[in-house]
């Protein structure tokens, strides 16, 4: 059994004290608290407390360090409950006592995963313009349940994914010069399965966009990579020369047609 003789204010925190009990060498410092403990417990001077009462206390008081850590954590942005988790486990606080915190946590509403899911679809869709197959991923690896993602997904709809893709091919392609229109449309639907948009999604942009890089556009784009393969091989006879020519053009997703008007064009001018 422990008296508690004095209990002071901290001098760095006006929310948190030190609490002196008497033992049988004298006043000595016993713990520390803050004022939610310190009310919750009726701590003051004079007071008795046995070992499990201490005990009940320093587990409190540990739960609610955990409990400020997380808010204090919560106050820059909404987080999943896994989140909190592991950056209670970072800060290594035991199982135990995370469990008791998010338990709180959940209680106040200050975590909730359904509206963290809603609230992040909204975001991602509206501003990074990521696809459904990408923002379900993220949201798997944050700890949201499979349920709440897929009604989540609900707050983005197949017109709005489609609005969406043409809006990224639309300012993607203006990015790409000097290439062919068929190359133009793989890199633009190589980027549209990176950001997460279906198949179906991609195949109804595709027809949509308008492909810059034809008639005249797709000449220009012809003619600067043909001169670039033209400086390469012109030092080869003229059967080398045009195969050379036509396979490294052909690969870039020129059509026939323009190859060998652009390999002709290039003859004249030696």
């Amino acid at each position: 059994m422990a008296i508690i003789t004095k209990i002071q204010v901290q001098k760095q925190s006006k929310e948190r004290y030190n609490v002196y009990i008497d033992k049988s060498l004298g006043e000595e410092y016993g713990f520390s608290v803050d004022e939610y403990t310190l009310a919750k417990y009726g701590l003051r001077k004079g007071m008795e407390i046995d070992e499990l009462e201490l005990a009940s206390i320093l587990y409190d008081e540990e739960v609610r360090k955990a409990y400020l850590q997380a808010v204090s954590y919560l106050s820059y942005q909404m987080r999943t409950r896994q989140e909190v988790e592991d950056y209670l486990r970072k800060k290594e606080v035991g199982s135990a006592i995370i469990a008791e915190a998010v338990s709180k946590l959940l209680q106040e509403g200050n975590i909730n995963d359904r509206e963290y899911a809603f609230a992040y679809v909204r975001t991602q869709s509206n501003v990074g313009r990521k696809g459904p197959q990408v923002i379900r991923r993220e949201l798997s690896a944050k700890g949201i349940a499979e349920d709440v993602i897929i009604n989540s997904l609900h707050e983005y709809p197949f017109e709005k994914q489609i609005r969406n893709a043409v809006e990224l091919c639309e300012k993607k392609g203006k990015t790409y010069k000097n290439i062919s229109a068929v190359q133009m449309k793989k890199k633009l639907e190589e980027m549209l399965v990176r950001k997460g948009y279906t198949s179906s999604v991609i195949a109804i942009t595709l027809q949509e966009v308008k492909i810059e890089n034809e008639s005249d556009e797709e000449w220009e784009a012809v003619l600067y990579q043909g001169q670039k393969y033209h400086e390469k091989y012109k030092k080869h006879d003229n059967w080398t020369y045009a195969m050379k020519m036509k396979q490294s053009l052909y690969r870039k997703g020129f059509s026939m047609e323009l190859i060998e008007r652009v390999i002709n064009e290039l003859r004249e001018e030696e």
